[in-house]
């Protein structure tokens, strides 16, 4: 069983940044890893992409406020997020598809608000 564990989120004002991490119980070398989030009262929506070759993709509204990155020696992605609006409130989880299955981190809470 794999486990992504989340971690980085927290209150920060509007205008603020907050950079976030994902660390994999296995190696995630071969593996694309995502970025999703959600809101209360909202579906759950995609954040942002890296694939195993280094390519990254974007929900298009947060492209240039976010960036994802992978270090696998630490078998981490990371998102960094700047400009923060009160709409970027939600609770923000990992994803991996690794060797055939799916996998969820638990999340974690980033609060955007003055």
């Amino acid at each position: 069983q794999v486990q992504l564990v989340e971690s980085g989120g927290g209150l920060v004002q509007p205008g603020g940044s907050l950079k976030l991490s994902c660390t994999a119980s296995t190696s995630i070398s071969s593996s694309n890893m995502n970025w999703f989030r959600q809101s209360p009262g909202k579906p759950r929506e995609f954040v942002a992409l890296t694939t195993a070759t280094g390519v990254t993709h974007y929900k298009e509204p947060l492209k240039g406020r976010f960036t994802i990155s992978r270090d696998n020696a630490k078998d981490t992605i990371y998102l960094e997020m700047t400009d923060l609006k009160p709409e970027d409130t939600a609770v923000y989880r990992c994803n991996a598809y690794i060797n055939g299955a799916n996998y969820w981190g638990q999340g974690t809470q980033v609060t955007v608000s003055s």
